[in-house]
């Protein structure tokens, strides 16, 4: 589905991704580690097209979208839940969702499935409809940050620390419901999280970044026994 070679990404005069090169198949859930300021969230958004790349492509299903501008790329099925929620805290949670949904005007019954498909993910969003989402608690906002993303509808969901900074109950709903999304509904998943052992053991594939480049590549059953992973990611 997604194909990236030899990517460069700089922010300014510095490139925070060289030469990087990796793919996403269809139904696959592909995990990206790395230290902070491995170049991780930076791939995101280079694949969401709100950072540029200096050289390099991104296709997906053969079509060249780099150049693209984040709402073209938005409209083909690629969705980002960004780290740290992000969510309109001035509106209510249920027109946070909605606003996940404003590229499916002619599809009401499909949004109004998705709804209900996110309300059986996360039932706390559907008490708290009427509430402004800038009073929700960490986890809750996280609940709906994921379900406003589900309502665009995506093609290849791509979650960007969903459980940084969770209490651990919620942090294990987070991690039950990308887990249900992907095996039972076969959504494509691209993850970065920092609990490598969960996202390792849940990964079909998993690539390691250090300073802006792919180091290590491999099935997530694999990497998680490598003797280097276990060092620096695992805590053994």
């Amino acid at each position: 589905m997604l194909n990236i070679d030899n990517l460069t990404v700089a922010r300014g005069k510095e490139p925070v991704l060289v030469d990087l090169c990796m793919r996403v198949d269809q139904g696959e859930l592909v995990t990206l580690l790395g230290a902070n300021g491995a170049g991780k969230s930076s791939l995101l958004q280079t694949i969401s097209g709100m950072l540029k790349p200096r050289s390099g492509s991104i296709s997906l299903d053969g079509e060249e979208i780099s150049s693209l501008s984040p709402h073209q790329i938005v409209q083909r099925g690629v969705i980002q839940v960004p780290e740290g929620r992000q969510v309109f805290p001035e509106l209510t949670v249920q027109e946070n969702l909605r606003m996940g949904a404003f590229t499916r005007k002619d599809d009401p019954e499909g949004v109004a499935r998705d709804m209900e498909m996110v309300f059986s993910l996360f039932p706390r969003l559907k008490e708290r409809l009427s509430q402004d989402a800038g009073t929700l608690s960490g986890g809750e906002a996280q609940m709906l940050a994921v379900g406003r993303g589900l309502l665009s509808a995506p093609r290849l969901f791509m979650l960007d620390e969903p459980s940084l900074g969770l209490a651990p109950v919620v942090r294990e709903m987070i991690f039950h419901v990308i887990s249900q999304i992907h095996s039972e509904k076969g959504l494509t998943v691209l993850l970065v999280e920092q609990n490598a052992s969960w996202a390792l053991q849940v990964a079909t594939r998993a690539y390691i970044l250090e300073n802006g480049r792919v180091v290590m590549q491999g099935l997530g059953r694999d990497l998680i026994h490598d003797e280097h992973v276990k060092r620096a990611y695992l805590g053994h």
